[in-house]
Order: C-alpha cells, then sequence, then structure tokens
C-alpha cells in the first residue's frame, strides 16, 4: 500500500480521516490561501485543495498519495465567511448567517505521486440556518467556542442545532472532508478502505 499523507493541520479533518481505518501522517503545507481577484467560491477551494497537495509532492517518483482539501463559506452566494478567530466575530458571523443559507464549498485533491497526476474535486453543502436570538448564539459560542471553524459552528457538535435543514451528497463534506468523494478516489488508486485490515482493539 502506499504512503498517504493528509495535508492539513485541522484536527478535524485528521478525526474524519480516522474513520476509513487507513494509515496516514499528517503533515501542515504552506501555501498563501489569499484569493484571486474574482475569484469564484469554488474555484478558490478547488485551487487551495490542488496546492496543497501539490505543495507536499517530492522530486521524483515515489509510493505515495497526498490527500489535500479547503474549504469556502459563502452567505447568499456573496459573502465569504472564514474563521472567526475570537468570540465578537464569531457574534457577527452567526448573526448574519440567522434566518439565511450559507454554501459550503470543500476541494479536495489526491495528488499520486507514483504517477505524476492528481484528481481534484469540489462538494458543496448548502446550509440553512435557523433565525437565531443573540441569547443563542451567545449560550451556543460559550459552549463549543467554534473559533476556528469557517462558519462560527461545529456541526458533529451541538452546532447542528442551529439549522433547519442541510443538503448536500457528504454531510462530512461541511466538517471539511469529503469521505464519499475520497473512497471514490482512493479506491482509483489501488487504496480500498472496505479492504483494510481490522485495526488491534
Amino acid at each position: 500500500m502506499p504512503e498517504l499523507l493528509l495535508a492539513s493541520r485541522s484536527p478535524y479533518r485528521r478525526q474524519l480521516l480516522e474513520r476509513l481505518n487507513v494509515p496516514f501522517t499528517c503533515v501542515s503545507p504552506e501555501v498563501d490561501e489569499t484569493p484571486f481577484q474574482g475569484e469564484a467560491p469554488e474555484a478558490l477551494a478547488r485551487r487551495l485543495a490542488y496546492m496543497k497537495a501539490r505543495a507536499l509532492a517530492p522530486p521524483g517518483a515515489r509510493d505515495l498519495l497526498i490527500i489535500g482539501s479547503d474549504q469556502v463559506a459563502t452567505l447568499d452566494g456573496i459573502q465569504c465567511l472564514g474563521k472567526p478567530g475570537d468570540h465578537q466575530s464569531a457574534v457577527e458571523q452567526l448573526r448574519a448567517a440567522s434566518g439565511n443559507m450559507v454554501t459550503f464549498y470543500t476541494g479536495l485533491s489526491l495528488y499520486d505521486a507514483r504517477s505524476g497526476t492528481d484528481e481534484t474535486r469540489c462538494e458543496s453543502v448548502r446550509a440553512y440556518f435557523r433565525p437565531l436570538t443573540d441569547l443563542q448564539i451567545e449560550h451556543y459560542l460559550r459552549q463549543e467556542t467554534p473559533y476556528d471553524c469557517a462558519g462560527a459552528f461545529k456541526v458533529e457538535g451541538l452546532g447542528i442545532c442551529l439549522f433547519e435543514r442541510l443538503e448536500g451528497d457528504d454531510p462530512n463534506a461541511l466538517i471539511g472532508l469529503p469521505l464519499i468523494r475520497l473512497t471514490e478516489m482512493l479506491q482509483k488508486a489501488g487504496v480500498d478502505p472496505l479492504l483494510m485490515p481490522t485495526a488491534p482493539r
């Protein structure tokens, strides 16, 4: 089996990839995430995922697969929502999202260092937020402190209560790594999570 690298420092992506029961190593890539002038959110997510995977590509052929992923969130298709970083910014993001739709574009790239080729895709999830009061927002943020999450929530926790509904092919994309699409890519590259030996307990 080829060596597998996850080009990310995100603990959420690491936790997601662990579900597939494949051995891997996390390495943080150095990539400038500044959008190009007029770059569409979906194009930005794809480009950054591709760049992160390529940033760790070794010189010459090697028995190695590199997973790159990045996420861009937009409010009503216009305003980009990044990681809030602090409490007040998170409050402002959730106030803006209250009663509105936020689209999350998650780019995914798998670079095969054996052949020097890659496959890059983008998965989208539409999140419809409930109307939220300031008290609900404040109480939620104090409990989960999701300041390192795009959109200021953790859908795998109490953040699921913020939504009326979600629309998309892969709910894992909302957390940051589309596992359904990734499984397909890995199988094409000769790594089948369904055929991996069971880890000892």
